[in-house]
């Protein structure tokens, strides 16, 4: 039959199978077409060939039928086909082989997409007819399917196609026949990484697409410029695998929990807290493999920006005070220090090795890259140190008279601030406490040296010593007062003016003295200048005066 001849062509040309070779006749009355199969199934790349014959009265109303034409058609109506060589997807590749009452369709290098339904078509002068429902054709390649144990892989050479007669394989390794192996199953390792395929005995152009363990996963990072903060990254795990491999996403010290899987990891807004190593892991049947490690650095402004101060507590004059700045940044930050709102240096760290009271202040720092800047927020530093030497001032500062308020003010930078004690000198207790020490009324008897004494938890301090004398009144009293006032003060008045007199004459008889004798000086401050009582008398013309000096 010709249908058995059409199957044996098909063959020839490539690896095929006729599901369904039972001869279909499509028609009715005198019109028809015969497909030999209605159902093909052949591998791609291969080439196919459909057969078909077909039938028309030879004439009608008297005159002759002739065929105008003939054609196969995938696409369009019955009514409105489209010829199978005008078609784009079959450029090139179909082909027609016609005679009066056959017509084959040989369609080449087969695709997936080839697998449609084809019908045949023919014109007459009178009429035309379509075989309709046409051959199905299905294009399916080889397929090598895995299964897999700890230590072994299975691998079988499969095809949709049922092929017939169980017929014999060739297998290859790394595209080289394999000797003595016509099985339709290959076992090999797991750890086995070369290729393999297969091809049915005869048909060694036709073989299977190769399948392997996952070679060495590679990772991709998009983009590749500098990673900021806040951006889109995207990372990419690809192996050359067959099977396709499963993609497993990890990160280093996560304890090796899975991030993700697929292909991508994503970050829509990448975080400085993302920073780190990561690996894939590509994984089918024939086995699993490890990326290498990619390190992702997330660039970033500094973020707060702390202070600390080395030691806590007080801080005392003269120790090893250190202020340290610092700042989470990536690229690491610079910094400026601040005093007061001046810039003092671009250090980490200001160290003070003896701190003094003049370095209290408020002190701050600025951290900056080149992706921004922050401040940080104040610190004050306040130095504490004992007393210094205190200042006494005396209000009045003129001459001190008897009777008179005598107010003293004791001053001494201290910090904390002094409190103060006042002493007279030879004397065990204190006078007064207090920054001022006021005496109301001023006595000969308050006369004498006096200080005070500045004191604070880290120290004290005491002022020199301040002298004080009381100027007597008697002898103003005495020339300005009444006698009554006089006769009051008559008798502290006669020893001074005895004492005066001796010290004049002492100091006469010393201008006498030789010039090689030596020299007796005699001081006595607290003596005022007072005039000889009779050398005043005499010079008195009035009696009545004479009279009141005597």
């Amino acid at each position: 039959m010709r249908g058995a001849a059409m199957s044996l062509t098909a063959a020839a040309r490539g690896f095929v199978f006729f599901l369904l070779s039972v001869p279909v006749i499509q028609g009715q009355d005198d019109w028809g077409v015969t497909y030999t199969s209605t159902q093909i199934c052949a591998l791609r790349g291969s080439t196919v060939e459909m057969p078909c014959t077909y039938r028309y009265p030879s004439t009608m109303s008297h005159q002759t039928t002739e065929v105008v034409k003939r054609f196969w058609f995938t696409k369009g109506s019955n009514k409105a086909p489209v010829d199978l060589k005008t078609d784009s997807d079959y450029t090139g590749r179909v082909e027609y082989h016609c005679d009066e009452k056959s017509c084959i369709l040989s369609i080449s290098d087969l695709r997936e997409r080839d697998s449609v339904e084809y019908k045949f078509k023919f014109i007459t002068n009178h009429d035309g007819f379509t075989g309709s429902p046409g051959v199905t054709l299905s294009v399916t390649d080889l397929q090598v399917q895995v299964t897999r144990s700890w230590t072994q892989g299975e691998l079988r050479c499969h095809s949709s196609c049922n092929v017939p007669d169980n017929p014999s394989y060739v297998w290859f390794n790394n595209g080289q026949k394999m000797d003595g192996e016509t099985s339709s199953s290959l076992r090999v390792s797991v750890e086995d990484n070369n290729s393999y395929s297969c091809a049915v005995t005869g048909y060694e152009d036709y073989r299977s697409p190769p399948v392997y363990g996952p070679k060495l996963p590679s990772v991709s990072v998009s983009p590749s410029a500098e990673i900021v903060e806040g951006s889109s990254v995207t990372l990419t795990c690809s192996s050359d695998a067959n099977p396709a491999a499963k993609y497993t996403w990890y990160k280093e010290n996560v304890h090796f929990k899975p991030l993700s899987e697929g292909p991508q990891l994503v970050f829509s807004s990448i975080q400085s807290s993302d920073s780190g190593q990561y690996y894939c892991t590509a994984e089918n049947e024939l086995g699993t493999k490890m990326s290498q490690y990619k390190f992702i650095d997330v660039k970033y402004a500094p973020k707060v920006v702390l202070l600390s101060l080395t030691p806590t507590g007080d801080i005392r004059e003269n120790s090893r005070v250190t202020l340290t700045c610092s700042s989470d940044a990536n690229p690491a930050a610079t910094y400026t220090w601040y005093k007061n709102g001046k810039p003092l240096n671009k250090n980490a760290q200001i160290v003070f090795s003896s701190i003094q009271s003049s370095d209290s202040g408020q002190y701050y720092c600025k951290a900056e890259n080149k992706l921004g800047r922050r401040t940080s927020r104040s610190i004050s530093i306040d130095v504490k140190y004992a007393p210094k030497l205190p200042s006494v001032s005396v209000s009045p500062s003129a001459e001190i008279v008897e009777g008179s308020s005598v107010t003293l003010t004791c001053s001494s930078d201290a910090n904390p601030a002094a409190n103060y004690t006042w002493y007279k000198e030879n004397e065990d207790s204190p006078k007064a406490s207090g920054q001022i020490f006021t005496i109301t009324d001023f006595r000969a008897e308050h006369s004498g040296n006096y200080y005070c004494e500045a004191q604070n938890r880290r120290g004290r301090q005491n002022s020199t010593l301040h002298l004080i004398v009381v100027a007597d009144t008697s002898t103003i009293t005495l020339i300005t007062n009444s006698i009554r006032l006089t006769l009051v003060g008559v008798g502290g008045l006669i020893p001074l003016l005895l004492c005066c007199r001796w010290m004049r004459k002492k100091k006469a008889l010393s201008s006498t003295t030789e010039p090689d004798e030596p020299k007796e000086t005699v001081e006595f401050d607290s003596c005022p200048e007072y005039e000889d009582i009779s050398e005043t008398a005499a010079q008195t013309e009035d009696p009545e005066e004479q009279e009141d000096l005597v």
